[in-house]
């Protein structure tokens, strides 16, 4: 069997390494050729020693010295470590190279947008992590992976499931399929009153009940803001249109999500809330092969309960479906907005509630005129930054 070789951008994250746990059960199928990360220098030199990727990418420019000097006192020569003004070409150059066959797209936000695209013009399978670069780029995006010829391959949990509940033949799809449902824990926040989420603190927002995730990811999912994302990346994904999406809360995290058939039948997809599920069907697809996660045992499970998500608890939610009906372009103004009021929560320079008043706020200055490329994307995210950075400061002052 030929070996696949793997990329990774974002490989010190979670969900970076989770797909090393799983890539580390299969060495006869998949190696490590390179990787990327932001700043995490100790995990990456250790990465870097198991794995001896060909490539290495640092985004931030003192950690790639750092990272340089430990790879050449263990007599590891033949990495490229890049800085903070080369970076970005550099991850898009490991994203594209001719050497890789499968790239993890698991940048968190907007950045991961132009590498993303970089390996789906190259036409690689491109195993997506980051809901940010659909979101951002919407129908460029998409328009990318089918010229490109490869495969797009989701990898949040929720998408996956769709993936797999779906027909094969996606031409079916708009004739077979009532709605796409996906499930959604409800956070840590699920049951607390209301009037006190002002009063949530950075430390209990990232506490999640069910899943390990990065703080950003698991911040929008006390605010249900990831599954306005990934309403909105559903939307893309499998071209259906927002009122064809529809999401349900379930707090054990046990069926994934959901497809709804229009002779009334559902197909589901059910499993222990592990990442490494949804990867290593990415990554084995359209086979399945050993994750690592333990498997259902349903005499022991407990009751799976069902709800409806609140819009006085989860306003952020029901934005997804507004920005899809808005101007094109005001999925890239949400998200942004978005990554900004988070960081600004993150840093206690708002309450948690207030970080719907910024994604609010700024989607009423900023609408945005059609977005035709790249360069039109990303100057449409520094606008919109810029605006809810000024929202963030009303706020502050």
């Amino acid at each position: 069997m030929i070996k696949q070789r793997v990329t990774i951008l974002g490989s010190t994250g979670s969900i970076g390494k989770s797909t090393l746990d799983v890539i580390a059960r299969h060495p006869d199928r998949f190696e490590v050729y390179a990787l990327s990360a932001s700043t995490n220098v100790a995990e990456m030199a250790r990465q870097v020693e198991q794995f001896k990727p060909k490539r290495v990418v640092m985004a931030d420019g003192a950690s790639a010295d750092q990272l340089a000097v430990i790879l050449k006192q263990k007599g590891y020569r033949n990495q490229l470590i890049a800085g903070i003004e080369s970076a970005p070409t550099a991850i898009e150059s490991i994203a594209s190279d001719a050497q890789t066959d499968i790239v993890m797209a698991a940048i968190v936000g907007a950045a991961g947008l132009a590498p993303s695209l970089a390996a789906a013009h190259a036409g690689k399978r491109l195993l997506l992590a980051n809901k940010e670069a659909l979101v951002v780029g919407g129908d460029l995006f998409m328009n990318a992976v089918k010229e490109g010829g490869g495969k797009l391959l989701p990898i949040d949990s929720e998408h996956s499931a769709v993936f797999q509940s779906l027909p094969e033949d996606a031409s079916t799809w708009a004739r077979r399929v009532e709605k796409i449902i996906l499930t959604a824990s409800g956070g840590p926040f699920r049951t607390r009153d209301v009037a006190t989420l002002r009063d949530v603190t950075p430390a209990q927002a990232v506490a999640h009940p069910n899943w390990v995730m990065g703080r950003k990811i698991s911040v929008d999912s006390a605010t249900m803001m990831n599954k306005a994302l990934e309403v909105i990346e559903a939307h893309y994904l499998f071209g259906m249109p927002a009122e064809k999406i529809e999401v349900v809360i379930h707090p054990q995290s046990i069926i994934h999500s959901m497809v709804q058939y229009t002779d009334a039948s559902t197909v589901a997809q059910l499993g222990t809330p592990d990442m490494r599920v949804p990867i290593a069907y990415g990554l084995s697809w359209p086979e399945r092969m050993e994750s690592g996660a333990k498997a259902l045992d349903f005499a022991a499970l407990s009751a799976m309960t069902f709800e409806v998500p609140d819009r006085a608890r989860f306003p952020g939610l029901f934005l997804a479906w507004d920005a899809m009906r808005a101007p094109e372009g005001t999925c890239t103004v949400l998200n942004a907005a978005n990554e900004i009021a988070v960081a600004a929560f993150l840093e206690e320079k708002i309450r948690f509630d207030q970080i719907h008043q910024v994604n609010t706020a700024t989607l009423s200055r900023i609408v945005p005129s059609k977005p035709h490329n790249l360069d039109d994307l990303l100057g449409l995210d520094e606008v919109s930054r810029h605006g809810a950075s000024q929202v963030v400061k009303g706020l502050t002052c």
